[in-house]
């Protein structure tokens, strides 16, 4: 992925975080104020899911659809991890399946819950004295 295409996307995000800040802060309708936040979550998903799109090749995107079908919070991890990477230039080709597979592992061991089953036997009192 050339430098100058990730520059250009980090100065459209840029601008279009600044124009969210800019312009939700102005009184207007709530219609209006409803409808620009819609245009704006739009904007952002289509800015996102181009961005993946040139930092993902096409088996590596059906993998990730695929999983935002079952785990939609783990695929937003992994877009968002993606995202970051290619804007700190830790990306320099498209991410191909085997190298997305090598990453999910790599987020599945780091989020991995860690299960613990703990017995307590009650300790009773036996009243072998008594009898």
């Amino acid at each position: 992925m050339a430098d100058a295409d990730l520059e250009a996307i980090r100065a459209k995000r840029m601008a279009e975080l600044q124009a969210q800040q800019g312009g939700g802060s102005g009184g207007g309708g709530g219609q209006q104020g409803r409808e620009g936040q819609e245009d704006a979550a739009q904007r952002q998903k289509e800015m996102k899911n181009s961005m993946l799109s040139q930092i993902l090749d096409q088996d590596a995107r059906t993998r990730l659809h695929s999983i935002a079908l079952v785990k939609p919070e783990k695929a937003k991890q992994i877009e968002n991890m993606l995202i970051q990477m290619a804007q700190q230039g830790q990306i320099v080709q498209k991410i191909k399946e085997d190298r997305l597979i090598q990453l999910l592992e790599q987020i599945s061991q780091s989020t991995q819950k860690k299960t613990s089953v703990k017995f307590e036997r009650r300790r009773v009192d036996s009243d072998s004295d008594d009898e």
